[in-house]
């Protein structure tokens, strides 16, 4: 080869920092505080945390959005002039309340026009019935042929036909006369009037629209990878996955919990993510529509695992690794495999066991085989004996 061709030698970085700390060792005096008087280096300061297995939940948080359970138009279903506002705008009306009132007086007209329609078709009822009866007796006695008969029949089939048309024609107009009183079709929170007292309202006119806000909606979206963990925790483990909590804008915690309802059955291919909504009570209106908020969900559980801390984890060529203590009080290195970060730790798959004394501070100068002294959980500074 071309003997201006360089060459990189690529050395742990474990063996550089131990070679470094032989080296001063060497260079130091028989009373150096690099040594302990045997010509060996001074153990290095450790904090340790015993492995147990402990049970603990993977909590993710989502931006999310608040609606009213339920939101709907209250509009005039007769037309007239209007009267009258019951109530204060932006107020809690209950189910069934009187909010507006419609001019009644032409409703109250028709429907004593009904009535005299329904007396009348009574009357012509009663009439055919009566010439029905004399025409039977009638043609018994062959005084009346069998086409007269059948006619005072069909009249008489006609009148009660009469009569029920009558009969409906005044449920309608008593229908309409009842809805000159707008009533609540739930309760909510009302909006702003959209036509003021005096305006002539045509039927299906706007009036306000009513939010129900006691329970709420909150509607939040899951990335695609993060919803596959759920399902899989949702079909070991019944609970995961199913109540939820929120935070609000202010970082507060909403006190109440809430439950997943629906889960959209598709990916959205804009986003990546899947909607779902949870269903929160809210007697107290703390919630509001339109509001700002994150919900909090359990997407994960790991019973009976290890976790080290994140500060805990180093990496080399091979992948991650963990240092622990031996019995002799000396460093050891473990390569592990890891899962996700857990409440601040990682979980460990693989390459420790439980009852293994991790190092978890004092990681500057160790290296396999190194001795170290046992400190405290207070920090470890660069210097300590």
């Amino acid at each position: 080869m071309s003997g201006s061709m360089r060459y990189r030698v690529v050395r742990p970085q474990w063996l550089i920092t131990a070679a470094l700390a032989l080296l001063l060792v060497g260079c130091g005096n028989g009373g150096d505080e690099a040594s302990n008087g045997n010509g060996q280096m001074p153990p290095s300061a450790v904090t340790l945390e015993t492995l147990e297995p402990k049970t603990l939940e993977r909590v993710e948080q989502y931006p999310a959005r608040v609606r009213g359970a339920r939101e709907v138009q209250v509009r005039a279903r007769v037309a007239g002039i209007l009267l009258e506002r019951t109530f204060d705008e932006g107020s809690t009306v209950e189910q069934g309340d009187v909010l507006f009132r419609i001019d009644p007086a032409q409703y109250a007209v028709q429907v004593k026009q009904a009535q005299a329609a329904v007396t009348n078709a009574r009357a012509e009822r009663d009439q055919a019935n009566r010439d029905w009866e004399r025409a039977v007796q009638l043609f018994e006695r062959g005084a009346l042929s069998a086409s007269e008969r059948d006619r005072a029949r069909t009249q008489r089939d006609f009148a009660l036909a009469g009569l029920a048309q009558a009969e409906a024609q005044l449920d309608e107009a008593e229908l309409n006369l009842s809805y000159t009183d707008v009533k609540a079709p739930l309760s909510g929170v009302t909006s702003l009037e959209v036509q003021p007292e005096g305006s002539l309202l045509e039927m299906g006119g706007l009036l306000t629209t009513i939010v129900q806000q006691d329970p709420v909606q909150v509607i939040f979206a899951l990335p695609e990878r993060d919803m596959t963990t759920l399902r899989q925790a949702q079909s070991l483990e019944n609970g995961i996955g199913r109540e939820v909590g929120l935070e609000l804008a202010d970082g507060s915690e909403y006190k109440r919990k809430g439950h997943i309802d629906f889960t959209a059955s598709s990916i959205d291919a804009a986003t990546g993510t899947v909607t779902l909504r949870a269903t929160f009570d809210n007697p107290e209106s703390v919630l509001i529509p339109g509001q700002f908020a994150r919900v909090r969900l359990v997407i994960q559980r790991f019973n009976d695992a290890l976790f080290v801390p994140v500060d805990a984890v180093g990496g080399n060529q091979k992948g991650s690794t963990v240092f622990i203590v031996n019995d002799d009080l000396k460093a050891e290195l473990r390569q592990v495999e890891l899962g996700p970060i857990v409440a601040d730790k990682r979980l460990v798959r693989s390459g420790l066991e439980p009852g293994d004394q991790v190092v978890i501070n004092g990681h500057a100068g160790l290296f396999p085989g190194a001795p170290v002294r046992v400190v405290d959980d207070s920090p470890v500074m660069e210097g300590d004996d």
